[in-house]
């Protein structure tokens, strides 16, 4: 999967662009902000539509594990609770280099990734899967947690969301793939 370097500015979901900018503000001079920053953060508007995932490992044999899921993600897949499972155990074997690629990427490059996705419901609607990944570390340096912020947005108006991802009759379409470039802080 090829990324290309974008602005913060190409994000479009308003909740996004704030957990961006938190990233940005949070991480100063370092590396990546402070894990201890997110906990402290007050997170509840948006939790519907988060992931909170544990790094476990490092480089390409790392494996992300889901301990958080919001109820918007959860209803978007088709999942009760993934909680304790990795990425890898619960994505179709077929899509999973495609679905994990932009997490090990984040995990490579430090930097916030912005991926949009078009799929379609059951009815038919175009619906875009904007996915904004956020790396953090406790020491500012090391990546061990990625904070996934997901929107399903359709152009249409409403739509189906129950079981979206789960319910797909052909693969989702890459609309963008983009690394974040961090903005210096004043």
């Amino acid at each position: 999967m090829e990324f290309s370097v974008a602005r913060p500015d190409v994000v479009r979901a308003i909740n996004q662009r704030w957990l961006l900018k938190s990233w940005n503000r949070e991480r100063g001079a370092r590396r990546v902000p402070l894990w201890q920053t997110v906990i402290a953060e007050n997170l509840s508007r948006v939790a519907a539509h988060l992931s909170i995932l544990k790094v476990c490992g490092r480089d390409k044999a790392a494996r992300f594990q889901v301990q958080f899921h919001g109820a918007a993600i959860a209803q978007a897949y088709g999942s009760a609770d993934c909680t304790g499972k990795h990425l890898d155990e619960i994505m179709p074997a077929a899509d999973q280099s495609k679905h994990v690629a932009p997490y090990h990427h984040a995990l490579r490059v430090g930097h916030p990734v912005y991926t949009i996705h078009d799929v379609v419901d059951r009815g038919g609607r175009l619906v875009h899967f904007e996915r904004l990944l956020l790396p953090y570390g406790r020491d500012g340096e090391c990546i061990d947690h990625i904070l996934a912020a997901f929107e399903f947005v359709s152009p249409e108006g409403a739509f189906d969301s129950r079981a979206l991802m789960k319910s797909l009759k052909t693969a989702p379409i890459l609309r963008l793939a983009a690394t974040i470039e961090p903005q210096a802080t004043a």
